[in-house]
């Protein structure tokens, strides 16, 4: 059974591999006092090539491994997790449970001239039309263009956010979109956060962006605000992080993803 989460108990945040430590970033940034345990599981990663079935099963085991450790609330730092999984985890623990997917929808359709979307994600989110149909839902009138971009994420893993190859493959994967008028832009998995900067360059003004990171931290900030769960002690706050597969090269990644070194990580059995 568990038991109700209490305000100075951790975050926990949870992800296939290492990109959502890009949400974990966005987090400390908006909720500097808040102590994070973050769970990557490296040992099954990627979870877009699985079945939904599989990705309930390893979210829901992922989720209990955070609850273990006795935080009080879990984010799902993972759009593929989150449109497969979110219901029944939300069903089935007591503790909140909060995926990037809702507020990147939310923040999408905050901007009222909003008219057409452009969404870019791994082939599992894309897949799942977990976007298309939140937005359809609220928004029958936009039109929305779906596409996934399966190339980005070894980019952004090999730190060439800015190599001339990752521009053409932008290029090639964007044509249609702009081609159709989009005005707004999503970036449908925590790995695209890093590329915001040459997606602005490239962009300019014309499309806005959407970045599921910081709209996740802003809506967790919003919740623990209203659940009372706020950390109130002055003890400096902890982040742990745990990994399923341990190795020199997710290591590495994580600082990437985190953008600062960080102690030990640990090794996790879910």
């Amino acid at each position: 059974m568990n038991l109700s989460p209490l305000p100075n108990s951790p975050l926990g945040v949870f992800d296939s591999g290492v990109g959502g430590l890009t949400v974990v970033r966005a987090l400390r940034e908006i909720l500097p006092n808040e102590s994070i345990i973050y769970l990557g599981d490296t040992a099954r990663v990627p979870y877009g090539s699985k079945s939904p079935d599989t990705i309930r099963r390893f979210s829901m085991e992922d989720t209990q491994f955070l609850v273990s450790h006795g935080v009080k609330a879990v984010v799902v730092a993972c759009n593929t997790a989150t449109a497969h999984a979110l219901p029944v985890l939300q069903a089935t623990f007591r503790v909140p449970v909060i995926g990037v997917l809702g507020p990147g929808v939310e923040a999408t359709l905050s901007e009222p001239n909003c008219e057409r979307v452009g969404i870019i994600g791994t082939a599992g989110t894309i897949r799942s039309h977990a976007y298309q149909h939140e937005i359809a839902m609220r928004r029958p009138d936009v039109m929305i263009e779906a596409k996934p971009t399966p190339l980005l994420v070894p980019f952004v893993e090999e730190g060439w956010t800015d190599h001339p190859a990752l521009k053409s493959v932008l290029r090639e994967y964007l044509k249609p979109m702009l081609d159709k008028g989009i005005d707004t832009l999503v970036l449908g998995c925590t790995h695209y956060p890093l590329l915001v900067p040459v997606l602005k360059r490239m962009l300019g003004q014309k499309v806005r962006l959407v970045d599921s990171a910081s709209t996740c931290a802003a809506h967790v900030k919003a919740k623990l605000e209203q659940d009372s769960l706020l950390r109130t002690a002055k003890t400096k706050p902890s982040l742990e992080i745990y990994l399923t597969d341990h190795s020199e090269q997710a290591e590495n990644l994580a600082k990437r993803f985190l953008g600062t070194d960080f102690g030990k990580v640990k090794k996790a059995v879910v």
